[in-house]
């Protein structure tokens, strides 16, 4: 019985994991933009050196 368990969580498992491959794969084709924003962000920075 718990045999049977283990082996569906690794199917589980894989079962996710490849979805999450299709998912990244496929995703930009249905309109899931997965790129960072282009901004240029400009900060101050006061350094403290002695």
């Amino acid at each position: 019985m718990l045999w049977r368990l283990i082996k569906f969580l690794i199917f589980l498992g894989l079962l996710g994991f490849a979805a999450l491959v299709a998912y990244a794969y496929l995703g930009p084709f249905f309109g899931a933009d997965f790129s960072a924003p282009q901004t240029e962000i400009r900060e101050p920075v006061t350094l403290d050196a002695n």
